[in-house]
């Protein structure tokens, strides 16, 4: 597991989480799409983290595999809004599922975590969607606090799941 810095990936490192985050959305994940995102899209994505990451507005995780591959991912951004900007969002984590259950969330959560502390964020916070009870029990394990839920705020097809806030309060925490 490694923080991307401002050099950012490769090309076949953004190719393989193209294909994760495609694989995991393909098969019902909360990642905030309801159909495959292109690779292009993910790439922009990424593209678009890495140079908030320059900024010091962004922490990019990624675990790779021992033979290489990239497994896993994650990333918070600051808040835009001027008297927000103290605070930050996790908006994705995502691990392949062979590799879930085995430390790789933690390990990137914990990261993620880690860089926030290092760019003086205040307030880290995240969602859930909430029929995601193993997220929710990682989030809460590493001292996240659920702060509010909204009822059947997510749609998926003609599934709709509550959205779980959480934060986590970084004041006085030193890595």
């Amino acid at each position: 597991m490694r923080l991307i810095g401002v050099d950012g990936l490769s090309k076949t490192d953004i190719q393989e989480i193209s294909d994760l985050v495609r694989g995991l959305v393909a098969g019902g994940a909360a990642l905030g799409w309801v159909s495959p995102p292109s690779p292009d899209e993910v790439s922009t994505l990424l593209t678009d983290v890495i140079a908030a990451v320059g900024r010091g507005d962004a922490a990019l995780a990624v675990a790779f595999a021992p033979s290489g591959p990239a497994v896993g991912f994650g990333y918070w951004r600051r808040y835009e809004r001027p008297t927000h900007r103290v605070n930050a969002d996790i908006e994705k984590v995502a691990i392949n599922p062979t590799f879930q259950g085995k430390g790789l969330g933690r390990a990137i959560v914990t990261a993620l975590i880690a860089a926030a502390v290092t760019q003086s964020i205040e307030t880290l916070t995240l969602d859930v969607r909430g029929d995601n009870l193993p997220a929710a029990t990682l989030y809460e394990s590493l001292g996240f606090r659920r702060y509010g839920t909204l009822e059947r705020f997510v749609a998926f097809g003609p599934a709709r799941y509550d959205k779980l806030l959480y934060a986590l309060d970084l004041r006085g925490v030193t890595v």
